[in-house]
């Protein structure tokens, strides 16, 4: 998980009370709903209780600060979606936990609809180089982790559609999931999209 990436430097002058845990997330927030572009230094500045000062040495300024925030969302959200997938039962139930997960994250709060990595970094890597570097890494770490999933499972033995194939299709099934609940999309139509979507995998190994 890019342990380096947000890690807290605590140049001097910082506040003793400050709390870098705490800033992230509501960076992260503030990211998650606004969008990259949305969101203002002034605006990072006042959520995080940093100084401008502040932000630029611990982070080099907002970018350095939206992928440490991209860290953070990974270690406390991305990882309860990952973990769902098991192994705790069978396939199909862990493809369904999964789904739940994803359907869940995309739509609980109102305030931050779908996904920080597949709506927001997606739409701000277009322009950015080192944007979309984190997001091709974020997008094969999760793919990667459905694939040992299937593996698990004895994938290969049970269809000719690759794991890692089969692994990036049910990615794309969350990402278009999270993407709809961005636009509005609520829980229940979203929650049949994603047991379609257990059924649509499992139908690869007939």
């Amino acid at each position: 998980m890019d342990s380096d990436i947000g890690q807290e430097l605590r140049p001097r002058g910082r506040p003793r009370a400050f709390d870098g845990e705490a800033a992230l997330e509501a960076a992260m927030r503030s990211f998650w709903a606004s969008g990259y572009d949305g969101a203002s230094v002034d605006q990072m500045c006042r959520v995080t209780h940093m100084s401008r000062a502040s932000l630029y040495q611990s982070y080099g300024g907002k970018e350095g600060l939206f992928l440490a925030a991209i860290a953070h969302y990974a270690e406390t959200r991305v990882a309860r979606v990952a973990a769902a997938l098991g192994p705790n039962g069978t396939l199909a139930e862990d493809l369904g936990a999964f789904y739940q997960e994803v359907v869940r994250l995309a739509t609980d709060d109102p305030e931050t609809p779908g996904c920080l990595i597949s709506c927001v970094l997606s739409d701000a890597a277009g322009s950015n180089a080192r944007f979309r570097e984190e997001l091709d890494h974020r997008f094969m770490a999760f793919e990667a982790r459905i694939s040992a999933r299937l593996d698990h499972a004895g994938w290969p033995s049970l269809t000719k559609v690759q794991s890692r194939i089969a692994a990036g299709l049910a990615a794309a099934i969350a990402r278009g999931i999270m993407l709809r609940a961005r636009s509005g999309s609520g829980h229940e139509d979203l929650a049949q999209v994603a047991d379609a979507a257990v059924l649509a995998l499992l139908q690869l190994s007939d």
